[in-house]
């Protein structure tokens, strides 16, 4: 183990680290414009992960993968806070997904950079993250555990929903507000829903997906009427 920030330790490294290097080499070698262009960024971010990337060592200055993320989902998480047991719980259950690193565990030890998996990335005879990831990232959770909780973004949850099998129970959590008797969802609201989420699942140690529709946080309660076996459906009682 390895010092990291806030007093906490990365403890593996993610399990793809030779694609993930593929991928280092493959972004190193390109232009400035063609970098921007799979980016799809403005100049000042752009500049930066170029140089970000030029720079790149996938084995030093590492940081544990749930505090190396500060999208709204991960600060409304605030895994810098867990106990000893919430910790312990996420790193046997949350898989973090990433374009860039395929699959991550909690305590892999990873550096900061910028992939999104929708990226167009012209590698060889791969155009797309999803042509160059294929069913590995699927595979490597399907090998974990037959249920897996979604609660993922489509441009995410696609790596692993085109290669489900009749013996895995893949269930979608979906967040929003009933509004002429429709679901609408709104992304920001979805993020810090999704956050919420793994803390209440991380606190109750939760182990059986119907615990999932105890969850009544942020004014969120499980709408029968609109779950099923593979959605369960939380509304959002105020706005």
């Amino acid at each position: 183990m390895l010092d990291s920030a806030d007093g906490l330790l990365y403890i593996d490294m993610p399990r793809f680290i030779r694609s993930a290097k593929r991928l280092m080499q493959h972004i190193q070698s390109m232009d400035y414009s063609q970098a921007k262009a799979m980016w799809k960024c403005s100049d000042a971010i752009a500049q930066s992960n170029y140089e970000r990337f030029a720079k790149m060592n996938l084995h030093r200055g590492l940081i544990p993968a749930i505090l190396a993320y500060s999208g709204i989902q991960y600060t409304q998480m605030a895994p810098g806070v867990f106990t000893a047991q919430m910790l312990d719980y996420i790193q046997k259950n949350l898989r973090i997904l990433s374009g860039f690193y395929g699959v991550l565990r909690p305590f892999d030890g990873i550096t900061a950079y910028r992939l999104e998996m929708g990226a167009e990335i012209n590698m060889g005879t791969c155009k797309t993250l999803y042509q160059f990831w294929g069913n590995k990232i699927a595979q490597s959770l399907f090998v974990e555990g037959k249920t897996i909780i979604n609660l993922a973004s489509k441009e995410y949850s696609r790596c692993v929903q085109e290669y489900l099998t009749d013996d895995i129970e893949f269930i979608t959590c979906r967040f929003g507000t009933l509004r002429g008797g429709k679901l609408t969802e709104q992304g920001t609201q979805v993020k810090i829903a999704r956050g919420e989420m793994v803390r209440f699942m991380a606190e109750n140690s939760v182990d059986n997906p119907c615990e999932l529709k105890n969850f009544n946080r942020l004014g969120y309660r499980c709408c029968e009427e609109l779950s099923d076996g593979t959605t369960y459906t939380f509304i959002r009682e105020w706005q």
